[in-house]
């Protein structure tokens, strides 16, 4: 059986990165690992402007953590140092990556399989996925970042409902709750994600990172802060290239011809 977890694809200017553990995706030390190691080089690419993450099969997003592997955690003292740490560095990576993010979910995405899904800019789901974060009936939480980007996309009522119960919530509750963006037919979870993930990245890319940018500011930082600095990401994305091209487009009434690489270093310390 091959040690390969993960898997890419690319169709266009869309990375599709597949969590290719069957049946269930279950995160293991080694997926966790061969995932950083593609999200760093997918960052970084210049071809690459939007990431579709999903896995594969229609059973399951991702199961969550690989349970097989606790015992020896437990024993070793390691859950955090050599699991929980590493996974939230590399969760970490999909919600501040660079360019637009979509999880696409067929079926089951449970406890780090959800929390995984959660750092995505858009979720799209089909509607038979069932989510949930079931963490307490094993007597514990989600460690890996759900605390923080659940509650931020769902408010901390429902957070709690959803952590201290462990119950499993079905698409319709989901996209009420604000978890997800979009539901599609059964089986058709990845097409909705890679059409949307076309769509932006045909986009002004420094644009759609400087969003992206401005957004973390709103949950990070004290409002006149987190405008300053939006205000400072305007004046830096004003100067580029596509951003006089969208004027110019608009006002000529046709369609804006979008170059510009992205160029974190464009906004400096924005």
């Amino acid at each position: 059986m091959s040690d390969q977890k993960v898997r890419v694809e690319t169709h266009g200017r869309v990375a599709t990165l597949f969590l290719s553990n069957p049946p269930m995706n279950v995160v293991t030390l080694g997926l966790t690992r061969q995932m950083s190691a593609v999200l760093t080089e997918l960052a970084g690419d210049p071809g690459i402007g939007a990431l579709v993450l999903t896995g594969e099969g229609e059973r399951a997003f991702c199961a969550g953590s690989d349970i097989k592997e606790f015992p020896k955690l437990i024993a070793e003292q390691g859950i955090v140092s050599q699991k929980l740490g590493k996974e939230n560095d590399t969760y970490g990576q999909v919600a501040h990556f660079p360019k637009p993010t979509i999880a696409a979910i067929e079926g089951l995405a449970l406890g780090g399989g959800l929390e995984l899904a959660s750092g995505c800019d858009l979720i799209v789901v089909s509607e038979n996925a069932r989510l949930s974060l079931p963490e307490v009936k094993l007597g514990g939480f989600p460690g890996s970042g759900g605390t923080v980007r659940v509650t931020q996309r769902i408010g901390m009522g429902r957070a709690k409902e959803m952590m201290l119960l462990g119950e499993m919530i079905d698409a319709r509750k989901a996209l009420d709750w604000g978890l997800v963006n979009r539901i599609a037919p059964q089986g058709g979870a990845l097409a909705m994600a890679r059409e949307l993930a076309a769509i932006m990245a045909a986009g002004p890319a420094q644009a759609a990172f400087a969003c992206k940018t401005a957004l973390q500011y709103a949950v990070d930082l004290p409002e006149d802060e987190a405008i300053r600095r939006t205000l400072d990401l305007s004046e830096a994305l004003s100067q580029t290239r596509d951003f006089k091209e969208g004027v110019t487009a608009f006002a000529e009434k046709r369609p804006a011809d979008f170059r510009d690489p992205l160029d974190p270093a464009v906004f400096g310390k924005a």
